[in-house]
């Protein structure tokens, strides 16, 4: 730390050392002042930059949690609240806190497409995010959140079980090596 520099003049011993405590002082107010503007200015920063993050955190949470799900319903035979029930184990990996999922581990709305004849089976996971005050003033005004200042997160996923080109079935498959 460098000392300050002092003014030299004719004045005694003592009020030369005031004049040294004075010079100091003014220099430290100067960096009070400037963090006083730059500490709410790089919080805010922060802030804004800490949503996106959350909501690309709980958005792969929810689409890796839907792929397994559907991957899951092609392959076996479980019952849909099975499904749901392992939907809602994977998704717990979401913290329960409102800027990453609000409502808690049951409020997830899970939909489940069954595979057809095309074998296409498709699960949609929902779930609602309260964004941050910065953010959530930018989402109302865009119009963009529903009753309480909620926005909506929703993943769609589709898995095919077998693809277009693949022809018979599985016991014609076996009767090839008959």
């Amino acid at each position: 730390m460098a000392l300050p520099r002092c003014r030299l003049s004719t004045p005694p011993r003592a009020l030369r050392t005031l004049r040294c405590i004075d010079i100091a002082r003014e220099d430290r107010a100067q960096s009070t002042v400037e963090a006083a503007f730059l500490l709410p200015t790089f919080l805010t920063l922060i802030l804004l930059a800490l949503q996106p993050v959350c909501l690309l955190y709980t958005r792969a949470v929810m689409e890796s949690a839907a792929a397994e799900t559907a991957r899951l319903m092609t392959t076996t035979t479980a019952e849909d609240d099975d499904l749901k029930e392992f939907t809602r184990r994977r998704l717990a990996a979401v913290p329960n806190v409102s800027i990453f999922h609000a409502g808690g581990p049951l409020s997830w709305d899970i939909e489940l497409g069954r595979a057809g004849a095309g074998g296409v089976s498709s699960v949609s996971v929902s779930g609602e995010v309260k964004p941050l005050p910065v953010i959530g003033a930018f989402a109302q005004a865009m119009g963009g959140t529903a009753e309480g200042g909620y926005v909506e997160l929703k993943v769609d996923v589709s898995y095919q079980s077998r693809p277009e080109w693949l022809e018979g079935d599985y016991d014609l498959w076996i009767a090839a090596w008959d």
